[in-house]
């Protein structure tokens, strides 16, 4: 195994630590801002730097479409090519081509391209070895991401194909020579919302034996209640020495709770997209700052906040910002969302090491309801 982790404290299933990797390490819980084509939507990585997390998710069947994974890797690999020199995991383009309705078989999907039009073929080995070009410092399996609510032979057949494509992925993983020394490979958990299933994908491909695990196939559509009933029903049958990572999810709710049952680390677009759209996370709850009633408002978004949005600019500037459709307000935006983010995710690690996690979870709660 090429991770190693260190749990430092607890507090009942919660958990916090480090996790150790070839380029160095970062701590747990985690969250992931999303780069889908390389880049964090109107962030740079001087800005993540900034900002300061420890991981960034760059989106795989982006990046082979356009500029393709050949180019990345003659560029210097992931780290080089887009400046950020953190951790970057990259994810195997399951949830993508799920999205455009692929044809699926035992072997791979096919899909047409979103860029041109054109079928395009990804198999388990496949999608290694273009992560194995990108050049990430942990790559995901191609899994089989379902739809809920599905039919019970819907979510057997995809635990099924999940199950022997990790295999698969695992072996072409393991034989390769064209990747980054040190690289980790996860295995996904599929199931569905059947606790059953989930106890049997997560056996399967623990079996397999790989660096981390993640729990895929929620936030597709079940309510949140029902997807913590299925992350509590996953995570005991995942291994205490192995990350554990919640794919898609980043509300303030979602996350507290998640880590609650023993989550490491997440990912999610939901920050970025909301701050594109005006919508902003404060200590309040949500304000959505191009309303209106903000014209004339020269409070910051959030006084508690310490990003440098909140240091420098007003509201009334900000619904400025978009009502005239400039840009430079996704940017300022998605700087605050991602500030709230990543420290109420290192608040969280705190609250567990310092014995306060339940008050903490209940004040999120309390912020932002059921």
């Amino acid at each position: 195994m090429t991770l190693q982790v260190a749990i430092t404290a607890r507090s009942g299933t919660a958990r916090a630590g480090a996790v150790t990797t070839a380029r160095g390490g970062y701590r747990i819980p985690a969250f992931m801002p999303v780069g889908t084509r390389g880049a964090v939507k109107a962030l740079d990585a001087a800005d993540l730097d900034t900002l300061g997390p420890e991981l960034v998710l760059a989106n795989t069947y982006h990046l082979m479409a356009r500029p393709g994974a050949e180019v990345v890797a003659a560029l210097g690999g992931i780290h080089r090519f887009t400046g950020w020199h953190g951790h970057t995991l990259t994810d195997s383009g399951g949830y993508q081509v799920h999205s455009l309705r692929p044809s699926v078989d035992d072997d791979g999907v096919t899909f047409v391209s979103v860029y041109d039009g054109q079928p395009e073929r990804l198999t388990p080995e496949r999608a290694v070895e273009v992560q194995g070009l990108l050049g990430a410092d942990i790559q995901m399996v191609l899994d089989v991401c379902t739809t809920l609510p599905a039919s019970h032979d819907a979510l057997r057949l995809a635990v099924d194909r999940t199950a022997s494509w990790a295999q698969r992925a695992a072996t072409r993983h393991a034989a390769m020579e064209s990747r980054p020394e040190g690289q980790a490979l996860f295995g996904i958990v599929q199931g569905g919302t059947d606790p059953l299933l989930r106890e049997e994908s997560a056996e399967r491909t623990v079996a397999i034996g790989f660096d981390g695990y993640a729990i895929g196939g929620l936030s597709v559509g079940e309510p949140r209640d029902v997807m913590l009933e299925t992350v509590a029903a996953t995570v005991p049958f995942l291994p205490e020495d192995r990350p554990r990572y919640l794919m898609g999810v980043g509300d303030p709710v979602g996350l507290v709770e998640a880590i609650g049952l023993g989550v490491d680390q997440f990912d999610c677009v939901g920050p970025t997209r909301m701050a594109r759209h005006g919508s902003v996370l404060t200590a309040q709850g949500r304000l959505v700052v191009r309303n209106a009633v903000y014209r004339t408002d020269d409070r910051p978004l959030d006084a508690a906040c310490p990003c440098a949005t909140c240091a420098r600019y007003s509201r009334g500037y900000l619904r400025h910002l978009l009502a005239v459709h400039e840009p430079t307000a996704w940017r300022l935006l998605s700087i605050h969302n991602l500030t709230y983010i990543l420290d109420l995710v290192r608040e969280a690690g705190r609250a567990i090491t310092e014995g306060r996690f339940d008050s903490y979870r209940r004040g999120v709660r309390s912020v932002w309801g059921d």
